[in-house]
């Protein structure tokens, strides 16, 4: 059984929103969790091939000069696949991530077996009183100890690794769930946030 606990949660920076209008990632960071604790990390920059815009260096801090001694992408993609191994996979609205992830695999006919689920969307059925689902403002709501810049791949995911396990304990606590496997989250996301309390409490018995 594969549990929710150990996956790995990965974030992409981009050129841009679509890799079906020809942007590519720049940015690839991810933690590995294993049982609740992070054991791994994977960093690294990549060069797009060509100049980023004013807006990008300004939203995520990544400058050109910084890029241009970054290895290509398809280096870093085929580490990155590497790094991902069979594990189950989670990002912050990871529908974004899962096209740029799928997009740049695609370049390299590389693959991954493990299955993507949101983080975001859990948060919308777990925490549905926080003012939004944005990943800043749910660090913010839950209190959670930040120290670095959001919109760097590495940092957005550790504290989304962060939100994850404490969304984790959050129904390990509320309902009594000692173990929860990853096909939990996956079928859990798929219900009407008005169901999420009874499918819960139907899972613990």
């Amino acid at each position: 059984m594969f549990s929710a606990d150990s996956v790995v949660i990965l974030d992409f920076e981009t050129t841009g929103l679509s890799p079906n209008l020809g942007d590519c990632a720049i940015e690839i960071g991810a933690v590995r969790i294993k049982e609740g604790v992070v054991v791994e990390r994977f960093q690294e920059l990549m060069n797009p091939g060509w100049p980023i815009s004013g807006f990008i260096e300004g939203y995520t801090g990544i400058s050109n000069a910084m890029l241009r001694e970054a290895a290509p992408c398809s280096e870093v993609m085929h580490r990155f696949a590497d790094f991902m191994g069979e594990d189950n996979l989670v990002a912050h609205n990871a529908g974004f991530d899962k096209r740029f992830l799928d997009a740049e695999l695609r370049k390299i006919s590389r693959t991954y077996p493990g299955k993507f689920v949101c983080s975001m969307l859990l948060a919308r059925r777990v925490f549905q009183d926080a003012p939004n689902h944005k990943l800043g403002s749910l660090v913010d709501y839950m209190k959670l100890p930040s120290d670095g810049s959001f919109h760097r791949a590495l940092y957005d995911s550790e504290m989304t690794a962060k939100l994850w396990l404490t969304m984790l304990s959050d129904i390990r606590g509320r309902y009594d769930i000692a173990s929860i496997p990853f096909s939990l989250i996956q079928r859990l996301l798929k219900t009407p946030k008005k169901s999420v309390h009874s499918f819960l409490e139907t899972w613990k018995t």
